[in-house]
């Protein structure tokens, strides 16, 4: 039976960051497998319909911290310039890089680009054990160490089991680990849309009569929307054929982009907060989307699991370098006691976020605009919502 110091479960982007950071901060001295369930496809790029994500200003710097930025960067496209505003009403805000003296306030990449540069970051390292394809059928915890059983047969055995699996984390499920989970009662609809003026470097949120609507800058002129609408509306509207479809999302967006004249295929997924009760336990931690799971607004979600994923490298490092065992719970209680102002801050703010643009009772749609325009006023009061919406928090 191979043992191995840290197995982290789920080898996308939480997961594969984690193995890399601990891979640099050891230098050799720790040994390391990550195992996922699927095999990006590394001779064909989806095209038109891949899904991106945005990284905060913040994750761009941490990944610089561990040799990963400069690559990443090649295929990002550079956030320079954010609008917000409310449809119909006059509320509105703009924030650029150059106000701020930063290179970009996010970078939005594509999945499958990432997909693809991780997993050959992952497969060409000499002290990770990509175990690709498999998945974990069952974990035992002793009390000095852990066994899993994995599809493939194989059986390991380690220090510390990290879930990296995702929103719906089997794994979190088989330690037993509860969950408070809930119902935001909207659905996300996903599409990359090209539209008559080039975008840019220039994102959107704009916040309609059915909720809240992001469009993030990609490369070759193309945008990639999150639209936040209610279960019924979603439905009327995935039903919509392309062109329907186009005119009824120019009407809430509006022409800030000139006329909006192609949409790839349309995804969607119901929205939920959905947080662990706790994200450590015996000779187990959580991080990223099986940590916690955040409404899409302002882009938090993906951002907090990174910090994550830092502090989590940094706490089993200093461990390591002390000669401790780098699974013990004291190891691991740090570890969360480090994160839960940052997760909590994040989380209300997004829950707060929500709560006011969210909602068209008559007041709120009055105090949202007048705040939205004290702000583009004294740009003062947007320095604190802007570093942690960039990720300049501490952690």
């Amino acid at each position: 039976m191979t043992h191995y110091d840290v197995v982290i479960v789920g080898g996308a982007m939480a997961g594969a960051t984690l193995a890399l950071a601990l891979e640099k901060m050891n230098q050799e001295t720790l040994s390391i497998a990550v195992i996922e369930a699927l095999e990006p496809n590394l001779d064909q790029h989806p095209g038109y319909d891949s899904r991106s994500i945005a990284l905060s200003n913040g994750t761009a710097q941490l990944l610089q911290d561990i040799g990963l930025w400069s690559e990443i960067e090649s295929f990002s496209t550079a956030i320079h310039h954010i609008h917000v505003s409310d449809q119909y009403h006059m509320g509105l805000t703009e924030l650029t890089s150059k106000e701020l003296n930063v290179d970009g306030l996010g970078y939005v990449v594509e999945l499958a680009d990432v997909g693809r540069f991780y997993h050959q970051k992952l497969a060409n390292s000499k002290n990770i054990a990509l175990l690709c394809p498999a998945s974990v059928v069952n974990i035992e915890r002793e009390i000095a160490v852990s066994t899993l059983t994995l599809s493939t047969g194989e059986v390991i055995s380690t220090s510390l089991v990290i879930a990296a699996d995702g929103a719906e984390s089997k794994t979190c499920k088989s330690m037993n680990i509860e969950s408070q989970n809930d119902d935001f009662q909207q659905v996300a609809i996903i599409a990359n849309i090209t539209t008559d003026i080039h975008p840019q470097g220039k994102a959107f949120e704009r916040f309609t009569e059915h909720g809240p609507l992001a469009l993030l800058p990609m490369s070759k002129g193309r945008s990639s929307l999150v639209w936040c609408v209610s279960p019924e509306e979603s439905q009327q509207i995935l039903a919509y054929d392309d062109a329907t479809f186009l005119e009824h999302l120019q009407r809430a967006f509006g022409w800030r982009l000139g006329q909006l004249i192609k949409t790839g295929k349309r995804a969607h997924y119901p929205l939920w907060l959905r947080r662990q009760k706790q994200h450590v336990s015996h000779r187990f931690a959580a991080i990223g989307n099986a940590a916690q799971t955040l409404h899409p607004i302002a882009g938090q979600g993906f951002n907090l699991g990174i910090r994550d994923v830092f502090s989590l490298a940094e706490c089993i490092s200093q461990a390591n370098q002390l000669g401790r065992d780098v699974g013990e719970y004291a190891v691991l209680s740090t570890y969360q006691k480090r994160r839960q102002p940052d997760q909590q801050q994040t989380i209300g703010m997004t829950a707060g976020l929500i709560s006011i643009f969210a909602n068209n009772a008559f007041p709120m749609i009055i105090g949202r605009n007048v705040s939205l325009c004290a702000v583009d006023t004294f740009r003062a009061f947007l320095k604190p919502l802007t570093l942690r919406a960039m990720g300049r928090v501490n952690r």
